[in-house]
């Protein structure tokens, strides 16, 4: 069994390299006006990384998973991510990441997979759990890890490469 720690620096492992393979040009370009390029992805998969670090340790000493969520648009915008170099995206991204697969690491597991009636999985979570329903810090890992391969998957498609993060973890 993967744990979403494996999962995460699975994908690292695998991605960095080859998204420090793409060019300027690929991570520029914006399929439409209105999306973000791959540039503004990986910022946007940063901006993740942070609020979700917090959510990671605070959640650990909480009775409940009610956190709030952010103006995801308006973080991508406010930090220029398309004028900064590709490079120190793809670094600060992947060194993020596995800096998180070590906070996940280290979680004991009685506090990971306690059921918590009280969250805000309904509202901030990528695949939403219903508020009536009780949800888990583990359930928060193994969705950041999916919500950050869905986004891993766009800007592959856009760069026009044949990688996908399932590749990397074998599913």
């Amino acid at each position: 069994m993967h744990t979403p720690e494996d999962e995460l620096r699975a994908i690292i492992s695998s991605a960095t390299p080859s998204l420090l393979g793409a060019s300027e040009a690929e991570v520029t370009t914006r399929i439409r006006p209105d999306a973000w390029s791959p540039k503004e992805i990986i910022g946007h998969l940063i901006d993740s990384a942070a609020n979700n670090h917090r959510r990671f340790v605070e959640a650990q000493f909480t009775d409940d998973l009610l956190f709030p969520g952010y103006d995801q648009d308006g973080w991508v915008s406010a930090q220029g991510y398309q004028d900064l170099a590709w490079s120190d995206l793809v670094t600060l991204w992947s060194l993020y990441n596995l800096h998180l697969a070590s906070v996940m690491a280290a979680m004991p597991a009685s506090v990971r997979h306690e059921p918590r009636a009280r969250h805000a999985l309904h509202a901030i979570s990528w695949e939403k759990v219903p508020e009536h329903e009780p949800a888990t810090l583990d359930y928060m890992l193994s969705d950041y890890v999916g919500h950050l391969k869905h986004h891993l998957k766009q800007v592959y498609r856009e760069i026009g490469r044949g990688y996908t993060p399932d590749a990397a973890t074998h599913e």
